[in-house]
């Protein structure tokens, strides 16, 4: 198994590329802490190595994302050690028990322009930002404001003001006139 790795405008952040589906086809989990990575052997293995700070599953990605003080040359390939450990030992990505949806925060007027916003988002958004090992997920749209929740490489990346300032929100406001603002949530 040859798996692949490419760096993410995060810093902290690094992409690795199984050539297998690891989350599937337009699914995400996205793991801040080892107490969270219950639901998936994957990412519980990749929290028992030192250093790990987030895990971030995509479609056919895995983002690890490094603690402060850490750095890669010692932690990259243990990560694709246990990443290559995982598959070979033919382990499922997640445990058995049905995954939890977080709800979304909408008017029930504007149902409509959060669909039309949803769409966006994951035919232009959505794609481009898996491409840097990470996702945008909506949570929500109110009073003209989308709030979006930022996850994998993209959570705390220094460059993901910008990208939803500048990008995001540009777009979103072109398409659909009836948004004001976007908004980043945390988890």
């Amino acid at each position: 198994m040859f798996i692949e790795t490419e760096t993410t405008p995060n810093p902290a952040t690094l992409k690795f590329l199984p050539g297998e589906a690891v989350a599937g086809e337009g699914a995400t989990a996205d793991f801040t802490s080892a107490a969270a990575a219950t639901r998936s052997p994957l990412a519980e293995r990749l929290f028992a190595l030192p250093g790990v700070a987030r895990v971030f599953l995509g479609a056919d990605f895995v983002t690890v994302t490094k603690a402060d003080g850490d750095d890669w040359q010692g932690l990259r390939p243990q990560v694709l050690g246990a990443i290559m450990e995982h598959y070979l030992a033919g382990h499922g990505i997640f445990a058995a028990e049905a995954e939890t949806e977080e709800s979304e925060d909408v008017d029930p007027a504007d149902e409509e322009i959060a669909a039309q916003i949803k769409e966006l988002l994951d035919t232009r958004v959505r794609p481009a930002v898996a491409g840097d090992g990470g996702d945008i997920i909506f949570r929500g749209f109110r009073g003209g404001v989308v709030k979006l929740l930022m996850q994998g490489a993209c959570s705390g990346c220094p460059s993901s003001r910008a990208t939803l300032k500048h990008g995001v929100e540009t777009m979103l406001r072109h398409y659909v006139p009836e948004v004001q603002s976007v908004e980043q949530v945390e988890a």
